[in-house]
């Protein structure tokens, strides 16, 4: 399958732009009787430079003006003393300055790019050759109540020697924001240094990370299970400790991220990917063969049962049954499929809590009758899989159901670009979202995955609050839209669903901000206490055996309840 390709449409702003600059080319050039604007090129070209994360100088300005020297370098004196154009050192002697719409011309540009989809629909009508006025936008979304404005750069660049160092999952979503380095170097005023690495290879260099005695990195993303393990080691700090939490709007991120970035009442960092695992399904061959959704783990089976079709070379659904963590999560969400939590969790209304886990007062529950059925489900699973399953992890899983081999496939939101932004792919436009199909007397649970991104607790003091403005702006609205309309398929906040721009990119958005409202985002499938990668690896390795045929269901669990019960 060929790598998924970027977003093909612009921002809003950036289409206004390219307006302003082709109309001005034509009125100019007719009759040539009409001389250039130098005020609305040089704005043009400010803000063009701003939005792609380009360095913008006085020079460049003057010479898009296309006026002459004299004339263009007195407008923009004129908009440096209208509070229009703001400028930044770009060396530590302060000799060169970098341009900057000031927030008064951010707002009035989406202004005048309101005023130009109204004119356009007023004089041209939906058929001109603008297009129609419901689908294409000059600018004027951002004025929309709940459509959120571009980056703005920081009123003072950050003074990190050496610039920001931030380590990263090797996802699409951080790819995401590694491919807009040069805008958030340009909103940030400091180099920025990105290494990623696989989720093992992550975890174990936080933790070598914290053995040194001055962290090398200034930010770090976490994956939402090691909360507890990194804030009772000491890895992260506490965020209260260093920023002003209400700065970050808490009511604004899903309930179920926000609530897994914190260990004992404290945050330890920000959500920056909530991507709950769901159910892919091909909405086409469900209609092609008189199938509904499903809504149960039974119905689930029968789909499966009825897509497998191994002589034309398709399988009924794809999970992860890698032996090791890839299984062990599966077999922690199947538990929660069936309605048993891992831990004996006291129930609340809407699943499970997990507010006291800190004090340590919890036990294993994997030999239980939920688990044999979650077990026996697994085993029914393998029947309507590809022969590779047993050796399926994240990625694996996910891009054969893209290729179209595969009818339905278990997979978290951060890996819908493979198929949403392929378009080879028979997924793409046929793909519905599911929660996770549910068992007898348990309700369907949408399993909470992902990053937050924190700050290392031996991260030098000179560094911090630094440190702490880019995770603002890294974790901020600006930043998650500007993530999805490059490509990624993860969001922990509301507002950003609610997003026009937002919605029109994909219907996962949507789906994942109702299955929120309806409280099937949970975190407690699981459970952030320090033992749980142990837990998952011992789920993995058991229950890999149970696939493969050597033990019983029974057994497995057995087995698995013993070996977690000597961590605990």
């Amino acid at each position: 399958m060929r790598r998924f390709a970027a977003p093909e449409a612009k921002t809003a702003m950036l289409r206004a732009i390219a307006f302003a600059e082709d109309l001005g080319d034509e009125l100019e050039d007719f009759g040539h009787l009409s001389s250039p604007n130098p005020n609305i090129r040089i704005i043009a070209a400010l803000m063009r430079g701003h939005i792609e994360g380009k360095v913008v100088t006085a020079t460049s300005l003057i010479g898009a003006s296309r006026a002459p020297y004299a004339t263009a370098s007195r407008r923009l004196q004129e908009m440096f003393e209208a509070g229009l154009v703001e400028k930044r050192p770009r060396t530590r002697t302060g000799k060169s300055y970098s341009m900057h719409p000031s927030e008064t011309l951010l707002e009035h540009w989406m202004q005048m790019s309101n005023r130009l989809e109204r004119l356009s629909a007023k004089h041209f009508g939906t058929s001109s050759a603008l297009g129609s006025t419901e689908d294409y936008y000059f600018g004027g979304t951002y004025m929309n109540v709940k459509s959120i404005p571009p980056l703005q750069v920081l009123s003072e660049p950050l003074r990190l020697a050496g610039g920001l160092r931030v380590l990263v999952h090797g996802d699409p979503t951080f790819m995401v924001m590694d491919n807009l380095k040069r805008q958030f170097e340009q909103t940030l005023g400091a180099q920025i240094h990105q290494r990623a690495f696989s989720i093992d290879r992550l975890r174990s260099e936080a933790k070598i990370n914290a053995q040194r005695k001055a962290s090398r990195y200034d930010i770090i993303a976490v994956d939402l299970p090691w909360v507890g393990e990194f804030a009772d080691s000491g890895i992260l700090m506490p965020l209260e400790e260093v920023m002003e939490i209400a700065q970050l709007d808490p009511a604004d991120f899903h309930t179920a991220g926000w609530q897994a970035a914190h260990w004992n009442g404290k945050l330890y960092g920000v959500p920056a990917q909530t991507t709950p695992e769901l159910l892919f399904y091909r909405k086409d061959l469900f209609a092609q063969n008189g199938l509904v959704p499903p809504q149960t783990t039974d119905e689930l089976l029968t789909a499966a049962k009825a897509l497998h079709a191994p002589q034309r070379g398709q399988y009924g659904i794809a999970w992860n049954a890698a032996r090791g963590t890839a299984l062990g999560h599966t077999v922690l969400m199947t538990l929660a499929d069936f309605g048993q939590p891992i831990l004996d969790l006291p129930r609340i209304a809407g699943g499970f809590d997990t507010a006291h886990l800190a004090n340590g007062q919890y036990r294993v529950t994997i030999d239980t009758e939920a688990g044999l059925r979650a077990a026996e489900f697994l085993l029914e699973l393998l029947k309507y899989s590809p022969p590779e399953i047993l050796s399926m992890s994240w990625y694996e899983r996910v891009r054969p159901y893209a290729s179209g081999r595969i009818a339905m496939a278990y997979g978290y939101t951060l890996l819908a670009p493979y198929f949403e932004l392929d378009d080879s792919s028979p997924a793409q436009k046929q793909t519905g979202y599911l929660p996770h199909p549910a068992g007898p007397n348990a309700t369907p649970v949408a399993p909470v995955g992902g990053y937050m991104m924190g700050i290392p607790a031996n991260l030098p003091e000179e560094r911090i609050a630094d440190a702490v403005a880019a995770l603002r702006v890294f974790t901020s609205p600006e930043a998650q839209k500007l993530y999805v309309q490059n490509g990624s398929r993860t969001n922990p906040r509301y507002s950003v669903a609610a997003d026009p721009d937002v919605r029109r990119v994909s219907p996962i958005f949507e789906a994942v901000d109702a299955m929120s409202w309806r409280d099937e985002l949970q975190f407690w499938p699981r459970p952030p206490i320090p033992e749980i990668n142990e837990i998952i690896q011992i789920c993995g390795e058991e229950f890999h055996d149970m696939l493969r045929g050597i033990v019983s269901p029974k057994e497995a669990l057995r087995r698995a309840q013993g070996r977690a019960d000597a961590i605990i």
